[in-house]
């Protein structure tokens, strides 16, 4: 039958659901459940529920923080070039339900805004019934939702095809890509052609993930080749880099909040963690707790274009290049040993204390790489890292690219924190 006809049937297969008739034909598996989960939680079936649109910072720092944004050029190189002939939009959105990006045709971007179907909204099944994203978040399998079909009536003139991205580090669900159109540009194809972009998207996410262990393999070989004792080399999700001394194990499990210094894990007893640019060092002991990772850090700015953190710990040390953002960052914070909140160094960072997201999303990204060197609330060197700042011979030639008001302050105040014109310097902050 052509796409009305499937939509008459299933709106009285509906229609006999609702009032515990016998239907004319059985509803398919996954929507006869969808449909008793509507029908438990209270969903009205002819009301057009709405939710609370994220403001646009709330969806920004959502955006920054998703994994997905990694994968959007591999979403976007599979779906969109088709979506504009064949009248559909391409909806990408967390694992709350919550929609972080919306792109496609114009025309149907303004039939969806109609609907509610916007950036910023809430997707789940409990807000706006069975649909193409809160029923894939709970089936955690590509579902395509036809016509009548969607539990909330208003709903009947779309169909859409929902497929999960999970983390292939941990199998964590990271959210739903979403293909949605008028009823009549419903295709069968469509499931299969979302389901295979999104299992290019987890691809993409595995290709980053091997290549971020390498980048962190590359850091602990020499650690782990001047250690005599036992020690293996991690990320932060507990995927094996480098060991010595022990057999590989793939994985180990990490606790929740791991942290530099004494931890017993299961699978390899005592042992002290020390923070790695991308993971940890967890060097076993015999003799219970030992003194922890990092104490110093060396932060040199004194090259322009080549600024580096060397972090000092027990087992040895290594260093990072940092990208200009990042210099900026620490400067701000090696200046400030009792710490920033996010608005403060918005403000010293853009002159404008009201652009937190940006920078709460940076800070993210470095802490990952200095974990156990950087702490929070407010952000800061932990209080038992010793910090020494080398700042260039000129004092002109602090970070000459930024254009925060606190760095060019510090270019300009040479009586000030500079002290006397001298030469390379190293600045010890207690």
């Amino acid at each position: 039958m052509d796409a009305r006809q499937a939509a008459r049937l299933l709106k009285g297969v509906r229609a006999a659901a609702l009032a515990g008739d016998r239907p004319p034909a059985a509803p398919r598996p996954e929507i006869a459940e969808s449909w008793r989960r509507m029908l438990a939680c209270g969903v009205h079936p002819d009301r057009d529920a709405r939710s609370r649109l994220l403001s646009a910072a709330e969806t920004e720092e959502r955006r920054q923080v998703s994994p997905l944004r990694e994968v959007l050029p591999v979403l976007r190189e599979g779906l969109l070039p088709a979506l504009d002939e064949s009248l559909h939009i391409m909806v990408v959105a967390d694992a709350d339900g919550r929609l972080l990006w919306r792109e496609g045709h114009a025309s149907i971007l303004r039939k969806a805004d109609r609907l509610g179907f916007a950036v910023g909204a809430d997707w789940t099944e409990a807000v706006v019934g069975t649909n193409g994203v809160g029923t894939t978040l709970v089936a955690r399998r590509p579902i395509q939702v036809f016509s009548a079909e969607h539990f909330v009536s208003t709903h009947h003139d779309w169909t859409c095809a929902g497929a999960p991205v999970c983390d292939p580090r941990d199998g964590r669900l990271l959210g739903v890509v979403d293909v949605s159109g008028p009823l009549a540009t419903m295709h069968p194809a469509t499931l299969a052609w979302v389901g295979a972009v999104a299992r290019l998207a987890e691809r993409e996410l595995r290709v980053r993930h091997l290549e971020s262990l390498e980048r962190l393999r590359s850091v602990a070989a020499p650690l782990l080749a001047r250690l005599a004792g036992r020690a293996v080399a991690v990320d932060p999700h507990g995927w094996t880099a480098a060991v010595t001394g022990l057999a590989p194990a793939d994985r180990i499990p990490l606790p929740k909040g791991l942290g530099p210094g004494h931890v017993w894990l299961p699978q390899l007893g005592d042992c002290v963690a020390e923070p790695l640019p991308g993971g940890w060092l967890l060097r076993i002991t015999e003799s219970g707790p030992a003194s922890t990772a990092a104490s110093r850090v060396v932060l040199d700015l004194s090259r322009a274009g080549s600024w580096t953190v060397t972090v000092y710990g027990a087992a040895g040390s290594w260093s990072q290049e940092l990208s200009p953002r990042h210099a900026e960052l620490l400067f701000l914070l090696a200046e400030s040993p009792r710490g920033r909140s996010a608005a403060e160094l918005s403000g010293e960072l853009f002159g404008d204390p009201t652009r937190t997201v940006t920078v709460r999303a940076e800070l993210s990204r470095v802490r990952r790489r200095l974990a156990g060197v950087l702490t929070h609330r407010p952000y800061r060197f932990a209080d038992d890292v010793e910090v020494e700042l080398i700042r260039p011979e000129r004092p002109g030639d602090l970070l000459p690219h930024s254009t925060a008001p606190a760095v060019i302050r510090a270019r300009q105040d040479v009586a000030g924190p500079w002290g006397p014109p001298r030469g390379r310097s190293g600045d010890v902050i207690p």
